[in-house]
């Protein structure tokens, strides 16, 4: 199969990062990109790798399951991930970038990468006789979807997703607000509005009542529990908001010294600090429901809202029954999935997929043998779980804790247990680099990504 060339369809996270394992590895891709031909319902740009819902990559605080993956990427050359640290803003513990900048800084990188080639193009067919990586998205044209329907027998799945909304920062009574981090983890870099118990209570009577965008009839909200529209949270119970994105715990008003009954908390958009999103705060209203309520919230009674919450659909499939754990389908072996399609929740985990299926598309091409990552590994948890969950009862996942295999002897002390099995990991994960996973750069190209203005 050498000189054979890679067609990946879809320039997201997982294609974005894909395209630079298999160009790394000295395999010519054609890389395929719909937009800005055809855009999506979420999409607001052209460029490569855009973060639609939030923009943060979860947390960096050691020993947590989050950092382990990008821990782990980091060790195994992930492009996107050095890009996102070139792109961060402030965000305390979390690794969080400024999207504008992240999206243009991938798109340069990959568009002038060797062996990439870029087409602005919808592709609707799959030649199974070509090697493709698919990571078109939660948001795979209706066209693609079927093709991809007919490819794997199966109808496909699905659940909603949500985009949370952003506020301009000149708009912010910071006379009602403070700075702090929950926990004081990492510098206070979240602006917090806190709420009295009367003020929670109209919010959340205002939030259950409010008027939602109409759902098409052939739709089914089928949500993603990790991604729940607020009103849906507030429709659970009186005090579910406040044990989830609006939980006080750790987060002191420094001008009181007293947890405030509820707290709102705004995590920085953009490098320049000119605006914030309303973290946890995706929503299914519509759009002068959100401007009313929002502006209840303690500090933003001026808001101006940049962009409202939306609701999109994303597309996934079985991978349970279709793929084995090398992200290829087990009845077309020349056909990858990567990113949110093949079963993942979040950014860090589609980049992770893509990554993968970029290193196991190029091997494939170059005859190589193709070496799972070891199963205590974030990486190896997260392709077991997506290849080997009951195929009735599969839905995405992020990475946690939960996928990895126990240890022996079992540790009691969940954080003893934790940095045992971080400790575990990074070792063997350098054990499967030496053996599979380290790829030459591109030729001409230096790696070092500059810090984005």
């Amino acid at each position: 199969m050498k000189g054979r060339h890679i067609r990946i369809i879809g320039a997201g996270l997982a294609g974005s990062e894909a395209a630079w394992q298999c160009a790394k590895r000295g395999v010519p891709v054609e890389l395929c990109e719909m937009r800005p031909l055809r855009s999506t319902p979420a999409h607001q740009s052209a460029d490569f790798a855009e973060l639609v819902c939030s923009n943060s990559l979860k947390s960096e605080s050691p020993n947590t399951a989050p950092w382990l993956l990008k821990e782990e990427m980091r060790r195994a050359g992930s492009l996107l991930l050095e890009i996102a640290a070139a792109c961060a803003v402030p965000a305390g513990h979390a690794l969080a970038v400024d999207r504008a900048a992240f999206g243009a800084v991938v798109t340069d990188k990959i568009s002038r990468a060797p062996l990439v080639s870029v087409r602005r193009m919808e592709v609707a067919e799959i030649n199974q006789e070509e090697i493709t990586i698919i990571a078109s998205g939660p948001l795979t044209s209706e066209g693609l979807s079927q093709t991809i329907a007919d490819l794997s027998g199966s109808s496909g799945l699905y659940f909603y997703d949500s985009i949370s909304p952003i506020v301009d920062a000149e708009s912010i009574d910071y006379s009602k607000v403070y700075l702090a981090a929950r926990y004081g983890k990492g510098s206070a870099d979240y602006i917090n509005c806190p709420m009295s118990k009367p003020e929670y209570d109209r919010f959340s009577d205002a939030l259950v009542a409010a008027e939602s965008v109409e759902s098409k009839g052939w739709e089914k909200l089928n949500y993603f529990e990790g991604c729940l529209p607020i009103e849906e949270i507030a429709r659970r119970g009186r005090e579910t908001l406040r044990f989830g994105p609006m939980k006080p715990v750790g987060l002191p008003d420094p001008r009181t010294g007293e947890l405030p009954y509820a707290v709102v908390q705004l995590r920085q958009e953009n490098m320049r600090a000119d605006s914030y999103n309303l973290v946890g705060f995706q929503n299914h209203l519509k759009f002068a429901e959100q401007a009313r309520i929002l502006r209840l919230i303690p500090g933003l009674e001026n808001a101006r809202f940049l962009r409202f919450g939306q609701i999109h659909r994303n597309t996934y499939i079985n991978s349970p029954s279709l793929l084995n754990w090398t992200l290829q389908m087990k009845t077309w072996p020349q056909i990858f999935f990567a990113g949110q399609i093949c079963g993942v929740e979040g950014y860090v985990e589609s980049i992770a997929t893509g990554m993968l299926a970029g290193i196991y598309a190029a091997a494939l091409v170059l005859g190589q043998v193709l070496l799972p990552p070891p199963r205590p590994t974030a990486l190896g948890s997260l392709l077991h779980y997506i290849t080997h969950a009951e195929p009735t009862k599969f839905q995405p996942a992020n990475i946690t804790f939960d996928l990895l295999p126990p240890l022996a002897p079992k540790i009691r002390d969940r954080q003893r247990r934790h940095e045992a099995q971080c400790d575990l990991a990074l070792r063997e994960l350098e054990t499967w680099l030496v053996q599979s996973c380290r790829g030459q750069e591109p030729p001409n190209h230096t790696a070092h990504v500059s810090r984005a203005s």
